[in-house]
Protein backbone atom coordinates (compact mmCIF):
# COMPACT_ATOMS: atom_id res chain seq x y z
CA UNK A 1 0.00 0.00 0.00
CA UNK A 2 2.89 2.35 0.77
CA UNK A 3 4.16 1.96 -2.81
CA UNK A 4 0.68 2.77 -4.14
CA UNK A 5 0.41 5.81 -1.85
CA UNK A 6 3.82 7.10 -2.98
CA UNK A 7 2.78 6.62 -6.58
CA UNK A 8 -0.48 8.51 -6.03
CA UNK A 9 1.30 11.38 -4.25
CA UNK A 10 3.79 11.71 -7.12
CA UNK A 11 0.91 11.71 -9.62
CA UNK A 12 -1.04 14.25 -7.56
CA UNK A 13 2.01 16.52 -7.55
CA UNK A 14 2.16 16.17 -11.33
CA UNK A 15 -1.50 17.11 -11.64
CA UNK A 16 -1.03 20.25 -9.53
CA UNK A 17 1.91 21.30 -11.67
CA UNK A 18 -0.15 20.73 -14.82
CA UNK A 19 -2.99 22.91 -13.50
CA UNK A 20 -0.54 25.74 -12.99
CA UNK A 21 0.31 25.49 -16.70
CA UNK A 22 -3.38 25.99 -17.66
CA UNK A 23 -3.94 22.46 -19.02
CA UNK A 24 -7.53 21.63 -19.96
CA UNK A 25 -9.47 20.91 -16.72
CA UNK A 26 -11.59 18.23 -18.39
CA UNK A 27 -8.38 16.27 -19.01
CA UNK A 28 -7.49 16.59 -15.32
CA UNK A 29 -10.90 15.29 -14.30
CA UNK A 30 -10.44 12.26 -16.56
CA UNK A 31 -7.02 11.56 -15.01
CA UNK A 32 -8.40 11.91 -11.49
CA UNK A 33 -11.24 9.49 -12.29
CA UNK A 34 -8.77 6.94 -13.64
CA UNK A 35 -6.75 7.25 -10.41
CA UNK A 36 -9.83 6.76 -8.26
CA UNK A 37 -10.76 3.67 -10.25
CA UNK A 38 -7.82 1.80 -8.68
CA UNK A 39 -9.78 1.75 -5.39
CA UNK A 40 -8.71 0.26 -2.10
CA UNK A 41 -6.84 -3.03 -2.27
CA UNK A 42 -9.29 -5.44 -0.69
CA UNK A 43 -10.79 -8.90 -1.33
CA UNK A 44 -13.20 -7.48 -3.90
CA UNK A 45 -10.33 -5.89 -5.86
CA UNK A 46 -8.33 -9.09 -5.59
CA UNK A 47 -11.15 -11.18 -7.04
CA UNK A 48 -11.63 -8.70 -9.87
CA UNK A 49 -7.90 -8.81 -10.73
CA UNK A 50 -7.78 -12.60 -10.58
CA UNK A 51 -10.91 -12.97 -12.71
CA UNK A 52 -9.51 -10.61 -15.36
CA UNK A 53 -6.21 -12.51 -15.36
CA UNK A 54 -7.88 -15.93 -15.67
CA UNK A 55 -10.00 -14.66 -18.59
CA UNK A 56 -6.95 -13.38 -20.52
CA UNK A 57 -5.04 -16.53 -19.56
CA UNK A 58 -7.73 -18.73 -21.17
CA UNK A 59 -8.04 -16.40 -24.17
CA UNK A 60 -4.31 -16.72 -24.86
CA UNK A 61 -4.40 -20.52 -24.61
CA UNK A 62 -7.37 -20.63 -27.01
CA UNK A 63 -5.71 -18.25 -29.51
CA UNK A 64 -2.48 -20.25 -29.51
CA UNK A 65 -4.34 -23.53 -30.00
CA UNK A 66 -6.43 -22.08 -32.82
CA UNK A 67 -3.56 -20.37 -34.66
CA UNK A 68 -0.40 -22.28 -33.63
CA UNK A 69 1.55 -21.26 -36.75
CA UNK A 70 0.31 -17.69 -37.03
CA UNK A 71 1.80 -15.50 -34.25
CA UNK A 72 -0.01 -12.41 -35.54
CA UNK A 73 -3.31 -14.03 -34.58
CA UNK A 74 -2.35 -14.52 -30.91
CA UNK A 75 -0.05 -11.51 -30.44
CA UNK A 76 -2.88 -9.28 -29.12
CA UNK A 77 -3.95 -11.87 -26.57
CA UNK A 78 -0.34 -12.07 -25.40
CA UNK A 79 -0.14 -8.30 -24.88
CA UNK A 80 -3.41 -8.40 -22.94
CA UNK A 81 -2.10 -11.27 -20.80
CA UNK A 82 1.07 -9.30 -20.13
CA UNK A 83 -1.04 -6.34 -18.95
CA UNK A 84 -3.05 -8.52 -16.55
CA UNK A 85 0.12 -10.04 -15.04
CA UNK A 86 1.48 -6.53 -14.50
CA UNK A 87 -1.77 -5.52 -12.77
CA UNK A 88 -1.41 -8.45 -10.33
CA UNK A 89 1.80 -6.86 -9.02
CA UNK A 90 -0.35 -4.42 -7.03
CA UNK A 91 -1.07 -7.36 -4.68
CA UNK A 92 2.43 -6.91 -3.29
CA UNK A 93 0.94 -3.90 -1.51
CA UNK A 94 -1.42 -6.14 0.46
CA UNK A 95 0.30 -9.32 1.70
CA UNK A 96 -2.60 -9.81 4.13
CA UNK A 97 -4.58 -10.90 1.03
CA UNK A 98 -2.16 -13.73 0.16
CA UNK A 99 -4.22 -16.47 1.89
CA UNK A 100 -7.26 -15.38 -0.15
CA UNK A 101 -5.13 -15.36 -3.33
CA UNK A 102 -4.16 -18.97 -2.55
CA UNK A 103 -7.81 -19.91 -1.87
CA UNK A 104 -8.85 -18.55 -5.28
CA UNK A 105 -6.64 -21.28 -6.78
CA UNK A 106 -5.04 -19.02 -9.36
CA UNK A 107 -1.43 -19.83 -8.36
CA UNK A 108 -1.30 -22.96 -10.64
CA UNK A 109 -2.40 -20.82 -13.62
CA UNK A 110 0.20 -18.16 -12.86
CA UNK A 111 3.02 -20.70 -12.46
CA UNK A 112 2.10 -22.61 -15.61
CA UNK A 113 3.10 -19.47 -17.55
CA UNK A 114 6.73 -20.05 -16.55
CA UNK A 115 6.61 -22.70 -19.30
CA UNK A 116 5.06 -20.29 -21.81
CA UNK A 117 6.58 -20.40 -25.30
CA UNK A 118 6.99 -16.63 -25.15
CA UNK A 119 9.83 -16.03 -22.69
CA UNK A 120 8.60 -12.46 -22.17
CA UNK A 121 5.44 -13.85 -20.55
CA UNK A 122 7.52 -16.25 -18.43
CA UNK A 123 9.71 -13.35 -17.31
CA UNK A 124 6.59 -11.31 -16.44
CA UNK A 125 5.66 -14.13 -14.06
CA UNK A 126 9.18 -14.23 -12.59
CA UNK A 127 8.85 -10.49 -11.90
CA UNK A 128 5.43 -11.00 -10.32
CA UNK A 129 6.63 -13.76 -7.96
CA UNK A 130 9.69 -11.70 -7.09
CA UNK A 131 7.49 -8.72 -6.16
CA UNK A 132 5.05 -10.81 -4.13
CA UNK A 133 7.86 -12.45 -2.13
CA UNK A 134 10.07 -9.36 -1.72
CA UNK A 135 11.61 -9.11 1.76
CA UNK A 136 10.36 -5.52 2.28
CA UNK A 137 6.81 -6.55 1.30
CA UNK A 138 6.75 -9.55 3.63
CA UNK A 139 8.16 -7.78 6.67
CA UNK A 140 5.84 -8.37 9.66
CA UNK A 141 3.68 -10.66 7.49
CA UNK A 142 5.34 -14.00 8.27
CA UNK A 143 2.20 -16.16 8.35
CA UNK A 144 0.77 -14.73 5.13
CA UNK A 145 4.16 -15.08 3.43
CA UNK A 146 4.42 -18.72 4.47
CA UNK A 147 0.93 -19.49 3.13
CA UNK A 148 1.91 -18.07 -0.28
CA UNK A 149 5.37 -19.64 -0.40
CA UNK A 150 4.06 -23.06 0.66
CA UNK A 151 1.45 -22.90 -2.12
CA UNK A 152 4.11 -21.88 -4.65
CA UNK A 153 6.33 -24.81 -3.61
CA UNK A 154 3.43 -27.30 -3.72
CA UNK A 155 2.80 -26.16 -7.30
CA UNK A 156 6.42 -26.74 -8.35
CA UNK A 157 7.63 -23.16 -8.42
CA UNK A 158 11.25 -24.26 -7.88
CA UNK A 159 11.29 -26.69 -10.79
CA UNK A 160 9.50 -24.24 -13.09
CA UNK A 161 11.73 -21.29 -12.19
CA UNK A 162 14.91 -23.27 -12.85
CA UNK A 163 13.58 -24.86 -16.07
CA UNK A 164 12.87 -21.36 -17.34
CA UNK A 165 16.29 -20.14 -16.16
CA UNK A 166 18.02 -22.89 -18.16
CA UNK A 167 16.47 -21.70 -21.43
CA UNK A 168 17.36 -18.00 -21.02
CA UNK A 169 19.94 -16.45 -23.33
CA UNK A 170 21.97 -13.94 -21.35
CA UNK A 171 23.20 -12.25 -24.52
CA UNK A 172 19.71 -10.73 -24.59
CA UNK A 173 19.50 -7.90 -22.02
CA UNK A 174 15.89 -8.70 -21.03
CA UNK A 175 16.67 -12.37 -20.50
CA UNK A 176 19.84 -11.47 -18.61
CA UNK A 177 17.69 -9.34 -16.27
CA UNK A 178 15.25 -12.26 -16.07
CA UNK A 179 18.05 -14.58 -14.89
CA UNK A 180 18.96 -12.07 -12.17
CA UNK A 181 15.32 -11.77 -11.09
CA UNK A 182 15.01 -15.56 -10.96
CA UNK A 183 17.93 -15.73 -8.52
CA UNK A 184 16.37 -12.93 -6.48
CA UNK A 185 13.08 -14.85 -6.33
CA UNK A 186 14.82 -18.02 -5.15
CA UNK A 187 16.58 -15.99 -2.46
CA UNK A 188 13.23 -14.54 -1.37
CA UNK A 189 11.75 -18.03 -1.07
CA UNK A 190 14.72 -19.18 1.06
CA UNK A 191 14.22 -16.16 3.35
CA UNK A 192 10.65 -17.28 4.08
CA UNK A 193 11.33 -21.04 4.07
CA UNK A 194 15.02 -21.87 4.75
CA UNK A 195 14.33 -25.52 3.77
CA UNK A 196 14.00 -24.27 0.18
CA UNK A 197 17.83 -24.13 0.05
CA UNK A 198 17.97 -27.93 0.07
CA UNK A 199 14.76 -28.47 -1.89
CA UNK A 200 15.88 -26.43 -4.88
CA UNK A 201 19.15 -28.37 -5.09
CA UNK A 202 17.46 -31.77 -4.70
CA UNK A 203 14.75 -31.11 -7.29
CA UNK A 204 16.45 -28.96 -9.95
CA UNK A 205 19.67 -28.36 -11.88
CA UNK A 206 20.28 -25.00 -10.20
CA UNK A 207 23.69 -26.03 -8.80
CA UNK A 208 24.91 -26.96 -12.29
CA UNK A 209 23.68 -23.64 -13.69
CA UNK A 210 25.43 -21.71 -10.90
CA UNK A 211 28.68 -23.60 -11.48
CA UNK A 212 28.47 -22.82 -15.18
CA UNK A 213 27.96 -19.15 -14.37
CA UNK A 214 30.94 -18.75 -12.03
CA UNK A 215 33.21 -20.55 -14.54
CA UNK A 216 32.82 -17.72 -17.06
CA UNK A 217 35.89 -15.46 -17.08
CA UNK A 218 34.03 -12.21 -17.76
CA UNK A 219 32.58 -10.47 -14.71
CA UNK A 220 28.99 -9.20 -14.64
CA UNK A 221 26.19 -8.67 -12.14
CA UNK A 222 24.72 -12.12 -12.76
CA UNK A 223 28.04 -13.82 -12.05
CA UNK A 224 28.27 -11.89 -8.80
CA UNK A 225 24.71 -12.85 -7.82
CA UNK A 226 25.33 -16.49 -8.79
CA UNK A 227 28.30 -16.57 -6.39
CA UNK A 228 26.12 -15.09 -3.63
CA UNK A 229 23.28 -17.58 -4.14
CA UNK A 230 25.76 -20.46 -4.25
CA UNK A 231 27.21 -19.34 -0.91
CA UNK A 232 23.70 -19.13 0.61
CA UNK A 233 22.88 -22.65 -0.61
CA UNK A 234 26.07 -24.08 0.90
CA UNK A 235 26.22 -22.25 4.22
CA UNK A 236 23.60 -24.20 6.14
CA UNK A 237 23.40 -27.48 4.24
CA UNK A 238 25.85 -30.37 4.50
CA UNK A 239 23.72 -32.08 1.85
CA UNK A 240 24.32 -29.25 -0.63
CA UNK A 241 28.04 -29.22 0.19
CA UNK A 242 28.30 -32.92 -0.67
CA UNK A 243 26.00 -32.53 -3.68
CA UNK A 244 28.15 -29.78 -5.18
CA UNK A 245 31.32 -31.73 -4.45
CA UNK A 246 29.81 -34.65 -6.35
CA UNK A 247 29.41 -32.62 -9.56
CA UNK A 248 33.01 -31.36 -9.69
CA UNK A 249 32.18 -28.29 -7.60
CA UNK A 250 35.51 -28.18 -5.74
CA UNK A 251 37.45 -28.04 -9.02
CA UNK A 252 35.20 -25.36 -10.51
CA UNK A 253 35.34 -23.10 -7.44
CA UNK A 254 39.13 -23.48 -7.33
CA UNK A 255 39.34 -22.52 -11.01
CA UNK A 256 37.15 -19.49 -10.30
CA UNK A 257 39.33 -18.18 -7.45
CA UNK A 258 42.51 -19.01 -9.40
CA UNK A 259 41.61 -16.15 -11.78
CA UNK A 260 42.56 -13.81 -8.91
CA UNK A 261 45.79 -15.46 -7.77
CA UNK A 262 47.93 -12.68 -9.22
CA UNK A 263 45.48 -9.84 -9.76
CA UNK A 264 42.98 -7.94 -7.67
CA UNK A 265 39.29 -7.45 -8.52
CA UNK A 266 38.64 -4.26 -10.50
CA UNK A 267 35.58 -3.05 -8.57
CA UNK A 268 33.87 -3.39 -5.19
CA UNK A 269 31.21 -5.63 -6.79
CA UNK A 270 33.87 -7.91 -8.23
CA UNK A 271 35.63 -7.95 -4.86
CA UNK A 272 32.37 -9.02 -3.20
CA UNK A 273 32.03 -11.82 -5.75
CA UNK A 274 35.54 -13.11 -4.96
CA UNK A 275 34.70 -13.12 -1.25
CA UNK A 276 31.52 -15.07 -2.06
CA UNK A 277 33.59 -17.62 -4.02
CA UNK A 278 35.92 -18.12 -1.05
CA UNK A 279 32.86 -18.48 1.21
CA UNK A 280 31.70 -21.23 -1.16
CA UNK A 281 35.12 -22.90 -1.04
CA UNK A 282 35.22 -22.86 2.77
CA UNK A 283 31.72 -24.35 2.99
CA UNK A 284 32.69 -27.02 0.46
CA UNK A 285 35.68 -27.94 2.63
CA UNK A 286 33.56 -29.04 5.57
CA UNK A 287 32.74 -32.61 4.40
CA UNK A 288 35.71 -35.00 4.45
CA UNK A 289 35.20 -36.18 0.86
CA UNK A 290 35.53 -32.60 -0.38
CA UNK A 291 38.78 -32.12 1.54
CA UNK A 292 40.11 -35.10 -0.42
CA UNK A 293 38.99 -33.52 -3.71
CA UNK A 294 40.63 -30.22 -2.68
CA UNK A 295 43.91 -32.02 -2.02
CA UNK A 296 43.74 -33.93 -5.31
CA UNK A 297 43.03 -30.71 -7.23
CA UNK A 298 46.18 -29.15 -5.68
CA UNK A 299 44.10 -26.67 -3.70
CA UNK A 300 46.77 -26.43 -0.99
CA UNK A 301 49.35 -25.39 -3.58
CA UNK A 302 46.99 -22.80 -5.10
CA UNK A 303 46.28 -21.20 -1.71
CA UNK A 304 50.02 -20.94 -0.98
CA UNK A 305 50.58 -19.31 -4.40
CA UNK A 306 47.81 -16.80 -3.62
CA UNK A 307 49.41 -16.02 -0.24
CA UNK A 308 52.82 -15.52 -1.84
CA UNK A 309 51.34 -13.06 -4.34
CA UNK A 310 50.13 -10.92 -1.38
CA UNK A 311 47.08 -9.67 -3.28
CA UNK A 312 43.57 -9.03 -1.95
CA UNK A 313 42.80 -12.77 -1.64
CA UNK A 314 45.67 -13.33 0.84
CA UNK A 315 43.44 -13.58 3.91
CA UNK A 316 40.80 -15.62 2.09
CA UNK A 317 43.46 -18.19 1.12
CA UNK A 318 44.49 -18.56 4.77
CA UNK A 319 40.84 -19.06 5.72
CA UNK A 320 40.43 -21.77 3.06
CA UNK A 321 43.60 -23.55 4.27
CA UNK A 322 42.29 -23.44 7.83
CA UNK A 323 39.10 -25.22 6.71
CA UNK A 324 41.04 -27.72 4.58
CA UNK A 325 43.49 -28.67 7.34
CA UNK A 326 41.05 -28.90 10.27
CA UNK A 327 40.85 -32.58 11.27
CA UNK A 328 42.50 -33.65 8.00
CA UNK A 329 46.17 -34.72 8.38
CA UNK A 330 46.82 -35.32 4.63
CA UNK A 331 46.29 -31.60 3.95
CA UNK A 332 48.64 -30.71 6.84
CA UNK A 333 51.32 -33.02 5.43
CA UNK A 334 50.93 -31.57 1.93
CA UNK A 335 51.17 -28.06 3.38
CA UNK A 336 54.56 -28.83 4.93
CA UNK A 337 55.79 -30.66 1.80
CA UNK A 338 55.09 -27.68 -0.50
CA UNK A 339 56.89 -25.14 1.71
CA UNK A 340 53.74 -23.86 3.39
CA UNK A 341 55.55 -23.24 6.69
CA UNK A 342 57.79 -20.68 5.00
CA UNK A 343 54.67 -18.83 3.80
CA UNK A 344 52.48 -19.13 6.91
CA UNK A 345 54.87 -18.23 9.72
CA UNK A 346 55.68 -14.68 8.58
CA UNK A 347 51.90 -14.12 8.72
CA UNK A 348 51.78 -15.77 12.16
CA UNK A 349 54.45 -13.27 13.26
CA UNK A 350 52.14 -10.43 12.23
CA UNK A 351 53.73 -9.62 8.86
CA UNK A 352 50.41 -9.50 7.05
CA UNK A 353 49.76 -7.41 3.92
CA UNK A 354 46.65 -5.40 4.71
CA UNK A 355 44.45 -3.57 2.25
CA UNK A 356 44.09 0.05 3.36
CA UNK A 357 40.32 -0.22 3.05
CA UNK A 358 40.16 -3.25 5.33
CA UNK A 359 39.20 -2.68 8.93
CA UNK A 360 41.15 -3.74 11.98
CA UNK A 361 38.67 -6.54 12.57
CA UNK A 362 39.87 -8.25 9.37
CA UNK A 363 43.40 -8.40 10.76
CA UNK A 364 42.13 -9.90 14.00
CA UNK A 365 40.10 -12.49 12.09
CA UNK A 366 43.22 -13.38 10.10
CA UNK A 367 45.17 -13.73 13.34
CA UNK A 368 42.55 -16.14 14.70
CA UNK A 369 42.67 -18.17 11.47
CA UNK A 370 46.46 -18.45 11.70
CA UNK A 371 46.26 -19.64 15.31
CA UNK A 372 43.75 -22.29 14.20
CA UNK A 373 45.95 -23.25 11.23
CA UNK A 374 49.03 -23.76 13.43
CA UNK A 375 46.96 -25.80 15.91
CA UNK A 376 45.72 -27.94 12.99
CA UNK A 377 49.31 -28.49 11.83
CA UNK A 378 50.33 -29.76 15.26
CA UNK A 379 47.22 -31.95 15.43
CA UNK A 380 47.71 -33.34 11.93
CA UNK A 381 51.46 -33.99 12.00
CA UNK A 382 52.31 -36.20 14.95
CA UNK A 383 55.73 -37.61 14.05
CA UNK A 384 58.58 -37.80 11.57
CA UNK A 385 60.59 -35.19 9.69
CA UNK A 386 57.55 -32.98 9.07
CA UNK A 387 56.99 -32.72 12.83
CA UNK A 388 60.64 -31.80 13.29
CA UNK A 389 60.37 -29.09 10.65
CA UNK A 390 57.30 -27.67 12.40
CA UNK A 391 58.98 -27.67 15.82
CA UNK A 392 62.15 -26.11 14.40
CA UNK A 393 60.08 -23.06 13.43
CA UNK A 394 59.54 -22.41 17.14
CA UNK A 395 63.25 -22.73 17.89
CA UNK A 396 64.73 -20.57 15.10
CA UNK A 397 65.59 -16.89 15.62
CA UNK A 398 65.89 -17.28 19.38
CA UNK A 399 62.40 -18.74 19.91
CA UNK A 400 60.62 -15.71 18.38
CA UNK A 401 57.55 -17.81 17.49
CA UNK A 402 57.12 -18.79 21.15
CA UNK A 403 57.46 -15.14 22.13
CA UNK A 404 54.73 -14.31 19.61
CA UNK A 405 52.58 -17.16 20.94
CA UNK A 406 52.82 -15.81 24.49
CA UNK A 407 52.05 -12.29 23.25
CA UNK A 408 48.84 -13.67 21.69
CA UNK A 409 48.15 -15.71 24.83
CA UNK A 410 48.21 -12.57 26.99
CA UNK A 411 46.09 -10.52 24.59
CA UNK A 412 43.33 -13.14 24.33
CA UNK A 413 43.54 -13.96 28.03
CA UNK A 414 42.97 -10.30 28.92
CA UNK A 415 40.00 -10.12 26.55
CA UNK A 416 38.38 -13.19 28.07
CA UNK A 417 38.97 -11.88 31.60
CA UNK A 418 37.33 -8.57 30.68
CA UNK A 419 34.32 -10.35 29.19
CA UNK A 420 34.03 -12.67 32.21
CA UNK A 421 34.04 -9.65 34.54
CA UNK A 422 31.42 -7.96 32.37
CA UNK A 423 29.22 -11.06 32.50
CA UNK A 424 29.57 -11.15 36.29
CA UNK A 425 28.83 -7.43 36.53
CA UNK A 426 25.54 -6.20 37.97
CA UNK A 427 24.74 -4.57 34.60
CA UNK A 428 23.80 -8.01 33.30
CA UNK A 429 21.69 -9.03 36.29
CA UNK A 430 18.48 -8.73 34.26
CA UNK A 431 19.87 -10.94 31.50
CA UNK A 432 19.02 -14.51 32.35
CA UNK A 433 21.80 -16.62 30.83
CA UNK A 434 22.51 -20.26 31.51
CA UNK A 435 26.04 -21.66 31.68
CA UNK A 436 26.07 -22.58 28.00
CA UNK A 437 25.14 -19.02 26.96
CA UNK A 438 27.82 -17.56 29.22
CA UNK A 439 30.41 -19.97 27.79
CA UNK A 440 29.40 -19.04 24.22
CA UNK A 441 29.79 -15.34 25.03
CA UNK A 442 33.30 -16.04 26.31
CA UNK A 443 34.09 -18.01 23.15
CA UNK A 444 33.00 -15.03 21.06
CA UNK A 445 35.28 -12.73 23.06
CA UNK A 446 38.35 -14.83 22.18
CA UNK A 447 38.25 -17.88 24.46
CA UNK A 448 38.40 -20.32 21.53
CA UNK A 449 41.60 -18.75 20.19
CA UNK A 450 43.03 -18.75 23.73
CA UNK A 451 42.21 -22.46 24.04
CA UNK A 452 43.97 -23.20 20.71
CA UNK A 453 47.03 -21.25 21.89
CA UNK A 454 47.03 -23.39 25.04
CA UNK A 455 46.79 -26.52 22.84
CA UNK A 456 49.80 -25.33 20.80
CA UNK A 457 51.69 -24.74 24.06
CA UNK A 458 50.74 -28.30 25.09
CA UNK A 459 52.20 -29.68 21.84
CA UNK A 460 55.39 -27.65 22.33
CA UNK A 461 55.76 -28.69 25.97
CA UNK A 462 55.32 -32.41 25.21
CA UNK A 463 57.93 -32.22 22.44
CA UNK A 464 60.50 -32.60 25.26
CA UNK A 465 62.73 -29.98 23.65
CA UNK A 466 64.60 -28.48 26.62
CA UNK A 467 65.05 -25.09 24.97
CA UNK A 468 61.36 -24.79 24.14
CA UNK A 469 60.29 -25.77 27.66
CA UNK A 470 62.74 -23.32 29.23
CA UNK A 471 61.46 -20.49 27.02
CA UNK A 472 57.82 -21.20 27.92
CA UNK A 473 58.69 -21.27 31.64
CA UNK A 474 60.56 -17.97 31.35
CA UNK A 475 57.76 -16.19 29.50
CA UNK A 476 55.09 -17.46 31.92
CA UNK A 477 57.19 -16.21 34.85
CA UNK A 478 57.62 -12.80 33.20
CA UNK A 479 53.84 -12.48 32.99
CA UNK A 480 53.42 -13.64 36.62
CA UNK A 481 51.76 -16.83 35.37
CA UNK A 482 52.36 -20.52 35.99
CA UNK A 483 51.75 -23.72 34.08
CA UNK A 484 48.56 -24.09 36.16
CA UNK A 485 47.04 -21.13 34.29
CA UNK A 486 47.58 -22.98 30.99
CA UNK A 487 46.25 -26.20 32.55
CA UNK A 488 43.05 -24.41 33.65
CA UNK A 489 42.38 -23.21 30.11
CA UNK A 490 43.00 -26.70 28.73
CA UNK A 491 40.71 -28.22 31.39
CA UNK A 492 37.85 -25.87 30.45
CA UNK A 493 38.42 -26.75 26.79
CA UNK A 494 38.45 -30.48 27.63
CA UNK A 495 35.20 -30.25 29.60
CA UNK A 496 33.34 -28.43 26.82
CA UNK A 497 34.40 -30.40 23.73
CA UNK A 498 31.23 -31.32 21.85
CA UNK A 499 30.56 -34.43 19.79
CA UNK A 500 29.75 -32.63 16.52
CA UNK A 501 32.45 -34.70 14.80
CA UNK A 502 31.28 -37.91 16.46
CA UNK A 503 31.97 -39.57 19.82
CA UNK A 504 35.24 -41.17 18.65
CA UNK A 505 36.73 -37.82 17.60
CA UNK A 506 35.59 -36.26 20.89
CA UNK A 507 37.30 -39.02 22.88
CA UNK A 508 40.49 -38.74 20.79
CA UNK A 509 40.76 -34.98 21.36
CA UNK A 510 39.97 -35.26 25.07
CA UNK A 511 42.65 -37.93 25.49
CA UNK A 512 45.19 -35.64 23.82
CA UNK A 513 44.22 -32.69 26.06
CA UNK A 514 44.47 -34.92 29.16
CA UNK A 515 48.02 -35.78 28.08
CA UNK A 516 48.90 -32.06 27.88
CA UNK A 517 47.32 -31.32 31.27
CA UNK A 518 49.26 -34.17 32.84
CA UNK A 519 52.56 -33.08 31.26
CA UNK A 520 52.12 -29.46 32.30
Amino acid sequence: MERANNKRSREAAGINAAADDNIDLSLLEAVEKSQNSIQVLDVKTLKRLVLAFERKFRDNIAARLKYPDNPEKFADSELELHDEIEKLKILAGGPELYPELVNLNTIPSILSLLNHDNTDIALDVVGLIQDLTDEDVLEDNDENAQVLVDCLIENNVLELLVQNLLRLNENDSDEMAGAYNTLATIENLIEVRPAVAEMVCERTKLLRWLLGKIKVREFDGNKQYASEILAILLQTSAGNQKRLGGINGVDVVLQSVAMYKSRDPKSSDEEEMVENLFDCLCCLLMPLENKEKFLKAEGVELMIIIMNQKKLCYGSAIRALDFAMTNYPPACERFVDVMGLKTAFPAFMGKVPMNKNKKRRNKEELEERLISLVASLFGGISRGSRRERLLSKFVENEFEKIDRLMELYMRYSNRVKAETERLNNHELDDLEMDEEEIYNRKLESGLYSLQLIAVILGHLWTSDHSGIKARIELLLKQQKLTRKDVRDILQEYHDNIGDLDGPEEKERVQTKIEKFISAL
